[in-house]
């Protein structure tokens, strides 16, 4: 364990005059907040930076009603998608902690839903993403599926532009008789 810094130290001092005698380190500055009563819901929570001690670099992290609202989905959604395996928050208790990768994977989510892709495929795609081959065969893949999805969305736009025209004529047919009614 590494030694305690003057934050550690002070959260120490609360940590004994509080009742417990041992010092605790924190995970995270949500873990710190969480423990010491700041947080009262996971939309209370602002998106911040914390050390990953791994690659020495700052990560963001982000609370579930952040995320949200940034891309106008309901708690719900967010739940669904974790769920099926699509997203993988930390956990602090109940709160569910997002990283960008998380944020990231969103984004695609959303992104490939307005493009008529299914859950299933998406969450294929984004498996192709966590491989570590080199990105090869997944950036053929995704390509291939983009192809075929934009030939499935060009058939229904020829679609949906045939059935405009035919409403239209149906208006100006039912527009022709109600006009003979009218004058009749």
């Amino acid at each position: 364990m590494k030694p305690l810094d003057a934050r550690d130290k002070s959260m120490a001092a609360m940590n004994v005059l509080s009742g417990s005698a041992t010092p605790t380190r924190a995970a995270s500055p949500v873990a710190s907040m969480a423990s010491h009563g700041t947080i009262h819901g996971a939309t209370n929570l602002m998106s911040h930076s914390i050390p990953n001690a791994e690659t020495g670099t700052m990560e963001t992290e982000y609370a579930i009603g952040e995320l949200a609202r940034e891309f106008d989905l309901t708690l719900r959604t967010l739940r669904f998608y974790e769920d099926k395996g699509l997203l993988r928050p930390r956990r602090i208790g109940m709160q569910r902690i997002y990283s960008r990768r998380d944020k990231a994977r969103l984004k695609l989510i959303v992104m490939g839903k307005k493009v008529g892709f299914s859950l299933q495929d998406i969450g294929e795609m984004l498996d192709l993403y966590d491989l570590k081959d080199g990105q090869a065969s997944q950036l053929i893949r995704a390509r291939d599926r983009f192809i075929d999805q934009i030939g499935l969305l060009q058939a229904q736009k020829s679609d949906i532009e045939k059935a405009i025209i035919e409403l239209e004529r149906t208006v100006e047919v039912v527009a022709g008789m109600l006009k003979a009614k009218q004058q009749a």
